[in-house]
């Protein structure tokens, strides 16, 4: 029996309202960080939640290395930071053997690098080379890392945030679609509007960086990982995350119109994750269609390639996405209902 199909070991409301708490201790703490960008937070917590890696895109200055920061300061994590710049190389991220001697002997010792934390800041990742950013794929998807053969287990939890400029910038490469595949979501960060870069002038002096101090720690993050893992995810809904996975490939969608290449199977399994999380998020005990078409275009649209015509156009992935959910009715009339999010609580 699948995971979706059986009601054994969801949780209570009063496991919901005690999460609903503990999750609101985060929200607050990085509204304190960045101002008025509550959907953005929002979206990030519901990544980590889903135990997913998230790529934050937006031209510098905007805060999306403070808000990794932050992240890392409310959640107690052992944190760790790293430049991406032309020059690096693998081993500056996943550490080095380095030739000791002892007892008379010489053997390489391995030296763990940056990656070796349960919260790492790929800081403007698409400044190095592809070969460097292809290092952190093991990393990503495995949870490992192996070095002339060995293999040595990352810390759990274990997320990677990194942070991108546009491609359209100087000195920046494309991230390999393999690369963009082990981001559960790609997030847009976008410029403040008058009110906020008033708050930030008036709180923000010289560009001091707020004191935040822990809210969470490692210990509490796993129990509501495993917490949203057992949200409720209906037969229905986990049909409609399918159909809207297998849409974004041309040949199965009119929708997907100009799209060369669609989502892989490990976009449907994020979804899926990510409207768990969700649902937990927002204090409900199932997930709903409302949280699949909410989350699709943080978890499609960086996997969804154009072909070049389409993108002469101007045709973007979020629009195609769009398509797809304005195309793809919720369920069948023959099968079950599922509680809406407005109906459920």
């Amino acid at each position: 029996m699948s995971e979706s199909s059986t009601s054994a070991d969801h949780p209570d409301e009063a496991e919901i309202s005690v999460a609903s708490t503990e999750i609101g201790k985060l929200q607050d703490a990085l509204n304190s960080v960045l101002f008025d960008q509550e959907e953005l937070i929002d979206l990030v917590l519901t990544g980590i939640l889903a135990k997913g890696h998230i790529l934050l895109e937006g031209l510098p200055g905007l805060g999306k290395t403070e808000l990794v920061k932050g992240l890392s300061s409310a959640l107690d994590l052992p944190f760790s930071r790293v430049q991406f710049t032309p020059d690096l190389l693998p081993g500056d991220i996943t550490g080095n053997p380095i030739l000791e001697e002892k007892d008379g002997r010489r053997d390489f010792v391995f030296r763990p690098g940056p990656i070796f934390a349960s919260l790492v800041l790929a800081d403007e990742i698409n400044r190095a080379s592809p070969k460097t950013q292809s290092a952190l794929l093991e990393a990503m998807q495995e949870r490992r890392v192996t070095v002339l053969g060995d293999s040595h287990e990352l810390p759990a939890p274990f997320f990677v945030l990194a942070t991108q400029n546009p491609v359209d910038l100087e000195g920046t490469y494309p991230l390999p679609e393999a690369q963009l595949d082990r981001f559960l979501f790609k997030l847009t960060v976008t410029r403040n509007e008058v009110s906020t870069l008033e708050r930030i002038i008036d709180g923000r002096a010289a560009g001091q960086e707020p004191d935040l101090a822990a809210v969470m720690d490692g210990e509490c993050l796993e129990k509501l990982i495993a917490l949203a893992r057992r949200i409720y995810l209906p037969p229905v809904v986990s049909n409609y995350i399918a159909r809207i996975v297998d849409a974004t490939h041309p040949t199965q969608s009119a929708a997907a119109e100009g799209v060369k290449f669609g989502a892989s199977p490990r976009a449907a399994i994020g979804l899926a994750a990510a409207c768990r999380a969700r649902a937990l998020l927002h204090g409900r005990q199932n997930a709903s269609f409302e949280d699949a078409a909410a989350l699709a275009n943080a978890v499609l649209g960086h996997r969804v390639i154009l072909d070049f015509s389409a993108r002469a156009t101007g045709k973007t992935t979020a629009d195609v996405v769009q398509a797809i959910l304005d195309a793809t009715p919720e369920q069948d009339l023959n099968a079950p209902a599922v509680l809406k999010e407005s109906e459920a609580s």
